[in-house]
């Protein structure tokens, strides 16, 4: 089928309301037309670019972690979430109470994650795959009686009611077969159908099926890095596309409503196919100005330590890639050493402009290596 064929699906009629049924996926896909082969090889050159980089870069799993941060909470921000990349490394007991839901959502989502990654290496992309994956993100969290890790058996909605819904999934008697038809899609090596074309059209199925009671936004953006892990187009997962996504909610959501409604999938492919290649890049920048700022720490810092601190100072410069926000506490178990030391070595880094105190306070101070958290700020 050329994609200029497409036709979404169908509206079928429930009881008090009108339920979508998207079109089966699974079949072979012509994709001829020429901006979207033009964007197609753009995006795959960026994703070339940035596992070069990914492969240049010496301790690049230190530097992942900030990534699956910034991942965390750019797509819990879109579900309403406030927590900011900064409160993502912090404990609880850190934040008001307030904050707290949105934090420990923020953390499933890093858990969730984490596991995804580690279960690539035994278990292909597939349905149990995804199940397991949202049971971790659901856990403890606001969504956690909604069937965490087990596909719907009711009706679910997007909007305030399901009267007045905004759009309403499949039935959930449909789910089982259209989501076994995704996988299938997904894994079926004889259509020839590139990999980011179908994850892009793998991704509105999922979002239109709608699959789960609560978490599917998240889970299906998650699904995308996931997907292009496990066919190896990533060496090392830094593209998340919930920052273009976010900062580009109402077109996201508009172009989703535009494929279902008109049947408009050459717009959501040039959408989504122009987020990964900006995603990339950037991304790819930002591992050109973590190589910066290393070396000049390497080459203007630590050598202002004496050779009895080096150890200690490299150590914790290393610690901080991976978790730019600590208190002494958290140093003094990373190092083995004694509150005095620990205190003393961030005292240091403070001098050196390494380290920023964020709090303000003479006890349970927090310390942020700051010039390193704003490469992955929004907007950097």
């Amino acid at each position: 089928m050329d994609i200029s064929a497409y036709h979404a699906g169908r509206y079928e009629s429930q009881l008090e309301y009108r339920s979508f049924v998207p079109a089966p996926i699974h079949h072979p896909w012509l994709i001829a037309d020429p901006e979207v082969i033009e964007l197609l090889g753009r995006a795959d050159r960026a994703l070339g670019e940035l596992n070069a980089f990914a492969q240049l870069v010496p301790d690049i799993d230190f530097f992942i972690s900030m990534y699956v941060a910034k991942e965390a909470t750019e797509s819990s921000r879109i579900e309403g979430t406030q927590t900011n990349i900064e409160d993502a490394f912090k404990a609880a007991d850190d934040l008001s109470p307030e904050a707290r839901n949105d934090w420990g959502e923020v953390q499933n989502y890093i858990q969730a994650i984490n596991h995804a990654i580690a279960s690539l290496e035994h278990l292909p992309f597939s349905n149990r795959f995804l199940k397991e994956t949202h049971a971790i993100l659901m856990q403890g969290v606001r969504g956690q009686t909604k069937q965490p890790g087990d596909f719907r058996v009711s009706q679910n909605w997007i909007g305030v009611s399901l009267r007045n819904a905004v759009f309403v999934p499949p039935h959930h008697e449909r789910v089982v077969e259209l989501m076994s038809d995704m996988e299938k899609f997904l894994h079926d090596d004889a259509l020839k159908v590139p990999p980011l074309i179908r994850i892009a059209i793998a991704h509105y199925q999922f979002e239109t099926i709608h699959p789960f009671l609560d978490g599917n936004g998240r889970l299906g953006r998650l699904m995308i890095s996931l997907y292009l892990a496990s066919e190896r187009l990533l060496v090392k997962p830094a593209l998340y596309l919930s920052d273009y996504f976010e900062r580009h909610k109402t077109a996201y959501v508009d172009h989703l409503m535009a494929v279902r409604n008109g049947n408009h999938l050459r717009d959501w492919l040039i959408f989504f196919l122009f987020g990964v290649e900006e995603t990339a890049r950037a991304s790819a920048e930002v591992f050109r100005q973590i190589l910066t700022l290393k070396e000049h720490i390497e080459r203007e810092t630590l050598p202002r330590f004496s050779h009895r601190r080096q150890d200690n100072a490299q150590q914790l410069i290393r610690f901080l890639y991976r978790r730019p926000v600590v208190d002494v506490k958290a140093v003094v178990a990373h190092l083995a050493t004694t509150t005095n030391t620990a205190t003393s070595l961030i005292n240091d880094f403070l001098m050196q402009g390494v380290l920023v105190e964020v709090t303000g306070q003479k006890r349970n101070r927090l310390f942020v290596f700051s010039r390193y958290l704003r490469l992955f700020e929004r907007g950097s």
